[in-house]
C-alpha cells in the first residue's frame, strides 16, 4: 500500500491568490474549483472562493487549499490561532522559536541553490523569523511567515554521517 501526505491550508478568502503564488514559486499545475462550481448562485457572496485547490509539481511540491465558508479576507486560519482567540504567530526569542502554530510547512532540498530560489519567492513581503543561512544541521536553514500569514521552514537536507 501506498499512501501520500499532502498539507490543506484554510484560508478566509485568499485561498486562489495564495494557490497562484505557490504556482509560481513551485511551479506544477494549478487546479481549482469554486463554490459555484459546485452549484452555489453565483451572486451569493463566496461563490467565487475556492472550495477545492491545488497545485502540484513534478518536483514533489504539493499543496491543497479551500477558503472556509463565511470567514472573511484575513490570514490562513489556525485552530490554534482560533483558540488563542487572535492570529497565530511564530518569532526567535532567547535564541529558540516560540510559536502558537499547530503546524509549519517545511520544503527540503537537495541543494542550497535550490533552497535559496524558493526562498527568494516566498520572501516578497513575508516576515522572516529566521534568516536562511547555515546551521548546525544544514547547509542552509531559514524560516518565514509568507504574504498569506503561512509560516515555512525551507532547509538543505545535510548528508547524515554514522
Amino acid at each position: 500500500m501506498s499512501i501520500t501526505t499532502t498539507t490543506h491550508l484554510n484560508f478566509r478568502g485568499q485561498a486562489r491568490a495564495a494557490l497562484e503564488f505557490y504556482q509560481s514559486v513551485f511551479g506544477g499545475s494549478l487546479n481549482i474549483a469554486t463554490y459555484g462550481d459546485f452549484g452555489m448562485p453565483k451572486e451569493v457572496p463566496g461563490a467565487d472562493n475556492v472550495v477545492f485547490g491545488a497545485v502540484t509539481a513534478d518536483n514533489g511540491f504539493r499543496v491543497m487549499a479551500y477558503d472556509v465558508p463565511g470567514q472573511v479576507l484575513g490570514q490562513v486560519s489556525g485552530q490554534a490561532a482560533a483558540s488563542a482567540g487572535s492570529e497565530p504567530s511564530t518569532r526567535r526569542e532567547n535564541g529558540t522559536t516560540v510559536t502558537t502554530e499547530p503546524f509549519f510547512l517545511s520544503v527540503r532540498g537537495e541543494t542550497l541553490a535550490e533552497i535559496e530560489e524558493f526562498w527568494a519567492e516566498l520572501a516578497v513581503e513575508a516576515t522572516i523569523v529566521e534568516p536562511l543561512a547555515a546551521s548546525a544541521w544544514s547547509p542552509g536553514f531559514g524560516m518565514l511567515a509568507d504574504r498569506f500569514g503561512v509560516t515555512w521552514i525551507l532547509d538543505v537536507e545535510a548528508p547524515y554521517q554514522s
